[in-house]
């Protein structure tokens, strides 16, 4: 089954550019050539974003090849495709990566086995904290003035081949 997302590098020292490059070609099987630009909430860095098409479950082998890079502050989505939830994954360098599955609207969903489980082992002041972390709140916090600096950037399309 083939869907499509966008992945998005918030900020990359410029020696750490190919290798994303490297890593995103090698997920989807073909060339990848990135348009870095400056990254203004960071100086030094750069930023990126590109729209990807692929098989489902691309996104997490996309984020699992970036993760290598601990320093790159990034996200991935990939879109629901039939039969296959979509999925946003976040990454940052003191937070570490968030996986979170979202809905048509992009919405995060949070499952019953993830309720169940907080219900059962988190006391009432903590639940509010837990309901926080399922819906990666500490990440998107992170990663907003990120994304702010990207506002009216230009995206690029992605292939995979074969």
């Amino acid at each position: 089954m083939s869907t499509r997302g966008v992945i998005f590098v918030h900020s990359s020292p410029t020696a750490v550019c190919p290798h994303v490059e490297w890593a995103i070609s090698g997920v989807l099987g073909t060339r990848v050539s990135l348009e870095w630009t400056a990254q203004p909430a960071a100086p030094g860095l750069l930023r990126t974003e590109c729209a990807w098409s692929g098989p489902s479950g691309s996104a997490g082998a996309i984020a699992g090849a970036l993760r290598a890079w601990q320093m790159l502050r990034f996200e991935v989505t990939e879109e629901p495709s039939p039969g296959v939830d979509g999925e946003r994954f976040c990454h940052t360098p003191s937070l570490g990566l968030w996986r979170g599955r979202t809905s048509a609207n992009g919405d995060i969903v949070v499952g019953e086995d993830q309720l169940r489980t907080l219900l059962h082992t988190a006391s009432g002041s903590q639940v509010a904290d837990r309901v926080q972390d399922l819906l990666g709140s500490a990440w998107d916090a992170a990663l907003e003035p990120f994304r702010l600096a990207g506002d009216g950037a230009p995206v690029s399309w992605l292939h995979q081949v074969g």
